[in-house]
């Protein structure tokens, strides 16, 4: 509970700081610009010192992660505060973002190189992911709708960068698990975040792709696609990967149909809860299984032992 504790300082330290330092900038108005640039730049200071004393001396988990979040949003707000055009996105043109989103995932990267936080895997792939669409958004107009993002067919680029960051971030998940099968260094847990980043870009676009169509093949479609996708999650052994997919499909059909007026979305959730609870029941002997079925080769020395 003492990193509870911490992390609850943290929070309440950080409402303080940015209630001082907001009225500091209401007060003078005519340099606000550089005056909230001044106190991000204040304010990656302290964090840095923070840091290297809960995340370096102390290895404190849940205060790295708070830590994190704080760092990389101070960035944001510094850069684009310095180099974000007012007047451009008053008329919804966002490409004055995309020079400070790239130094945001710039300065979180240097976090990480120092102080080696998994979470801060995510944040970067997360970055990524947002520069990327508003570099998108700048070329094809603004998604007009949330399922723009990920359907193939909407008149954009953004579903085909959606899903090729989605693999690069599973690509980069892959490269860490496979430097640490056994699951014992940091670099397993760096694998996780970004597993549970990669998965929605993946599962989101393919799912929502496929329920696009409104044919009535969808929804058993999403169920093979999810079976294709739990034999990758247990043959990589990553349950994240496969629980984050799921519930972004549970939520998507929810999303579309709250009501659950369709019975063939409410079957669907139905399936993919058993297919769930058996997964976790027997994993292990599941994945042995699987793992001795399947013709995979040398890739096996990259992967968990099934035993």
């Amino acid at each position: 509970f003492n990193e509870v504790f911490v992390m609850v300082g943290l929070v309440i330290l950080a409402a303080g700081w940015v209630g001082v330092v907001g009225w500091t900038v209401y007060d003078q108005l005519e340099t606000w610009r550089s005056t909230s640039i001044f106190y991000s730049g204040v304010s990656a200071v302290l964090l840095w010192i923070l840091s290297e004393y809960f995340i370096r001396r102390r290895r404190m988990v849940g205060p790295a992660i708070l830590l994190s979040v704080m760092f990389s949003g101070n960035a944001a707000f510094g850069f684009v505060q310095q180099y974000a055009q007012v007047f451009m996105l008053a008329q919804e043109d966002y490409s004055s973002l995309i020079f400070p989103g790239l130094l945001t995932v710039g300065a979180v990267l240097i976090f990480w190189l120092r102080f080696k936080v998994p979470f801060a895997m995510a944040l970067i792939a997360l970055g990524l992911f947002g520069t990327a669409l508003l570099a998108a958004a700048t070329r094809s107009g603004t998604p007009q709708d949330f399922t723009d993002i990920f359907v193939f067919s909407a008149e954009s680029s953004f579903a085909w960068i959606t899903l090729a960051l989605g693999v690069l971030t599973f690509s980069a998940a892959m490269y860490f698990d496979s430097s640490d099968p056994h699951r014992v260094t940091r670099r397993s847990a760096q694998g996780f975040w970004l597993h549970l980043v990669a998965a929605p870009m993946i599962i989101n676009t393919v799912a929502l792709s496929i329920l696009s169509n409104e044919t009535q093949g969808a929804y058993t479609s999403i169920l093979l696609t999810m079976a294709g996708f739990a034999i990758v999650a247990i043959v990589i052994d990553r349950r994240s990967f496969l629980l984050a997919a799921i519930a972004y499909v549970v939520s998507v059909l929810l999303t579309l149909n709250p009501a659950l007026e369709d019975s063939s979305g409410a079957g669907v959730i139905l399936g993919l809860g058993v297919f769930l609870v058996v997964l976790g029941a027997f994993w292990a002997r599941i994945r042995a299984m699987l793992m001795n079925a399947l013709p995979l080769g040398g890739v096996r020395d990259y992967l968990p032992p099934a035993h």
